[in-house]
C-alpha cells in the first residue's frame, strides 16, 4: 500500500508539474530605462500644464509634440493607454483574463494586424508615421521610468500599435460591436434579402429605445450672430474613463500644429477642437456601414461555402490567445478565425455569416487627423475630409471667416442598386460584394446654410438647419443606409432656433444648457400613452398619473414632476448604466482632484 500511495504521489506530482509546464507563460522583460531613454533623446519638447492639468505641449516638429503627448497622457493614465495598447494587439486576456479573450480574438479576426503589416508603410505617410513612432517613444520612457504602473512584457510600443489602435476602434464607433454580438448569440430574428422585383419582407430587428443619450454640436455664423461672431460649440459626450475617454491638450509645433481639444488614450493628435482659424466638433452617426452575408455551406465540408455556382475554401488563420490564470501563468487558447472574400466569417448554431463592414481595409485615419490639425481655412480642411479614411463621426464646422459646414461623414459602400442592404444578403453571389466607396463629393453635406446656424445630435442628416436649405432625401438613395431618426436634443435644438432670431452668446449657452424634453419627443409620446389609461381603481397610482400630468417636461433640478417622469420613461438598461457612470465619476474624483491640485 505504501508502494502504491507512493506511486501515486508521484504521478500526482508529475501531472502538476507538466500542467504548470504547460500554463507556464511569464511575460517576459520591457524595454529598459536605458533603452527608452536612448530613443527618447531624438525629441525635444516642453510640457506646460495650467491650473487644471492640461498640458500644453510645445515642440519644434510635429514629431517633437506627438512625443510630449504621449508621455503626457502616459502621466496621467498609464492604466487605461496600456489597456488600449494590449487590446490592439490581441493581448488583453493575458493582463484582464477571460473577459477579454473575445477582444483578442477579434482581432485576428478582422485582420488588424494583417492590414498593419500590410500596408503601414505603402499607405501611411512618413509624417503620420513620424507622430506614431514618436508618441510611442513618449509612452515608453514613461513606463520605464515607472515600472511599478506598466503592465510586464508589453513594452517598446511601437508606431504600429498606434495605428493599430486606430484600425481596431473604428468598426465600433459604427455599430460593429452590436452587429457581431447578435450573430455570435443568436439574438433578434434574422431576414434574408431577395432579389429585385420580388415582394420584400424584410424588417427592421430591434425597436429603438425610448430614450437616447450622445452628443451635441451647433456653429453659428455671423450673419446669425447678434455681434456679427462666428461660434462653435463642442459638446460631445464622453466618459471620464475607459479607452474612448477625452484626453483635452494643446498642442504647439514649429512645422504648424497649435490646435486645442480632445483627443483619446493612444491618439497622437487631436480630435476634435479648434486652432487659430478654424474648429469642429463631433457627434456619432449611425448609417448603415455594415452588411451581412448568410453562407451556403458545402455539406460535404464546412470549410467551404458557394460562391457563383462552386465551392471556395475558407481561409483560415489561428489566433493565439494567453488568457490570465496567476502570476507567470496563463491558460493558452486557440482559436480559428474565417474569412471569406467577403470579410470576417463567424460560424454560429444558427448560420455561418460573412460580414463586410466601411473602413476593413483601412489605416490612413492617422493622416487625415493630422491634415484637419493643420488645416488653416476651409479649403484645407475639405481637403483633409476628401481622404474619407474615417468610416463614420459627423463633423459641425465653423472658422474665422464666417464659414460653417455640416459633414454626415463616412464610408459609403458602392452596393448594388435594388436591394434591401438592411437586412441580410445573400453569400452566394459575387456582385453583391462591393469593393469602393462614394467620394467625399456625394457625401451628405450641408455648407454655409441661408440659416447661419447648423446642428447635429446624433440625429438624422436631413434636420440640421431651420428653413429650408436642409439636404433631400430623395438626392441620396436607399444603398447609402442613412439614418432617418430624431433625437430629443435634435428636436428642441430645432424648436429653440426655429425662430430665426439673431443668437448671441448668451442664447447659444443657454441652448447648450437646455433641460427641457420636446413635445415631439418619445418621451413625450410615452407620457401622453400612460395618461390616457384609466388609472381610477388604483388611488397610488391615480394620484402618480395626476403628478404625472401636471410636468412640463422641464428637468430642472427644482421641478418636482421631473423624478417621476423621467424615471417612468427611461428603461431599465438605460438608468443602470447611468448608475455605473456615476460610480465611476466617484472613483475618478479624488484622483481627478488630486492632479489639478498639483
Amino acid at each position: 500500500m505504501k508502494r502504491f500511495l507512493s506511486l501515486v504521489a508521484i504521478v500526482i506530482v508529475l501531472a502538476v508539474m507538466a500542467t504548470a509546464a504547460w500554463l507556464w507563460a511569464p511575460l517576459g522583460e520591457n524595454q529598459s530605462l536605458q533603452d527608452a531613454r536612448a530613443a527618447a533623446l531624438k525629441y525635444d519638447v516642453e510640457i506646460i500644464r495650467d491650473s487644471w492639468g492640461v498640458p500644453h505641449i510645445f515642440g519644434s516638429r510635429d514629431a517633437d509634440v506627438a512625443y510630449g503627448l504621449g508621455y503626457a497622457q502616459s502621466e496621467d493614465d498609464l492604466g487605461t493607454l496600456q489597456t488600449v495598447l494590449a487590446a490592439s494587439r490581441g493581448q488583453l486576456a493575458r493582463y484582464r483574463g477571460s473577459d477579454a479573450a473575445v477582444s483578442d480574438y477579434l482581432v485576428t479576426l478582422l485582420g488588424v494586424w494583417d492590414l498593419i503589416d500590410e500596408k503601414y508603410e505603402s499607405d501611411l505617410p512618413e509624417p503620420a508615421r513620424m507622430m506614431a513612432e514618436a508618441y510611442a517613444v513618449g509612452v515608453n520612457l514613461y513606463a520605464a521610468e515607472h515600472p511599478e504602473e506598466a503592465f510586464e512584457g508589453l513594452y517598446p510600443m511601437t508606431g504600429k500599435d498606434v495605428v493599430a489602435g486606430f484600425v481596431f476602434k473604428a468598426p465600433f464607433f459604427y455599430g460593429a460591436d452590436k452587429v457581431l454580438t447578435k450573430l455570435l448569440t443568436g439574438a433578434g430574428d434574422r431576414s434574408l434579402a431577395i432579389a429585385p422585383l420580388e415582394v420584400n419582407t424584410a424588417f427592421h430587428l430591434l425597436p429603438t429605445p425610448p430614450v437616447v443619450l450622445g452628443s451635441n454640436a451647433i456653429a453659428v455664423a455671423p450673419s446669425r450672430s447678434t455681434d456679427a461672431v462666428t461660434r462653435l460649440l463642442v459638446n460631445s459626450h464622453q466618459p471620464y474613463t475607459g479607452p474612448v475617454a477625452w484626453y483635452e491638450a494643446h498642442l504647439i509645433s514649429q512645422e504648424g500644429l497649435d490646435i486645442y481639444g480632445g483627443t483619446f488614450p493612444g491618439g497622437p493628435v487631436i480630435f476634435n477642437g479648434f486652432n487659430r482659424n478654424l474648429g469642429w466638433a463631433n457627434t456619432v452617426n449611425n448609417p448603415d456601414l455594415i452588411d451581412v452575408y448568410q453562407l451556403t455551406i458545402n455539406p460535404d465540408d464546412d470549410n467551404e461555402y458557394l460562391m457563383d455556382g462552386e465551392y471556395l475554401a475558407f481561409e483560415q488563420q489561428t489566433a493565439f490567445i494567453n488568457v490570465a490564470l496567476w502570476g507567470p501563468f496563463a491558460l493558452p487558447a486557440e482559436r480559428t478565425a474565417y474569412r471569406s472574400v467577403h470579410g470576417p466569417v463567424l460560424k454560429t448554431e444558427h448560420g455561418v455569416f460573412a460580414i463586410r463592414y466601411a473602413g476593413m481595409s483601412e489605416l490612413r485615419q492617422l493622416e487625415q487627423y493630422r491634415r484637419l490639425n493643420k488645416a488653416t481655412d476651409f479649403e484645407e480642411w475639405s481637403a483633409a475630409m476628401s481622404m474619407v479614411a474615417l468610416p463614420s463621426i459627423n463633423y459641425i464646422y465653423a472658422d474665422k471667416d464666417g464659414n460653417i459646414a455640416f459633414v454626415y461623414n463616412g464610408q459609403f459602400p458602392q452596393r448594388a442598386q435594388g436591394w434591401d442592404w438592411s437586412i441580410d444578403l445573400p453569400g452566394d453571389r459575387s456582385d453583391l460584394i462591393w469593393d469602393s466607396y462614394h467620394p467625399y463629393a456625394d457625401i451628405p453635406k450641408l455648407i454655409n446654410p441661408s440659416s447661419g446656424i447648423l446642428f447635429n445630435a446624433n440625429n438624422s442628416p436631413f434636420s440640421a438647419t431651420n428653413g429650408t436649405d436642409n439636404l433631400n432625401r430623395e438626392s441620396f438613395d436607399s444603398t447609402y443606409g442613412l439614418q432617418d431618426d430624431e433625437t430629443n436634443r435634435s428636436l428642441r435644438l430645432m424648436e429653440l432656433t426655429q425662430d430665426m432670431q439673431p443668437i448671441s452668446r448668451d442664447r447659444l449657452l443657454q441652448i447648450k444648457f437646455d433641460k427641457a424634453y420636446s413635445k415631439h419627443s418619445k418621451v413625450a409620446k410615452v407620457i401622453e400613452e400612460i395618461l390616457a389609461k384609466d388609472w381610477s381603481a388604483d388611488s397610488t397610482l391615480s394620484a402618480a398619473a395626476e403628478h404625472l400630468r401636471a410636468w412640463n417636461l422641464v428637468t430642472d433640478a427644482g421641478n418636482r414632476h421631473a423624478a417621476l417622469g423621467v424615471l417612468t420613461t427611461m428603461s431599465q438598461t438605460q438608468a443602470l448604466a447611468i448608475d455605473r457612470d456615476k460610480v465611476a465619476i466617484r472613483s475618478q474624483a479624488p484622483k481627478t482632484a488630486a492632479r489639478r491640485e498639483h
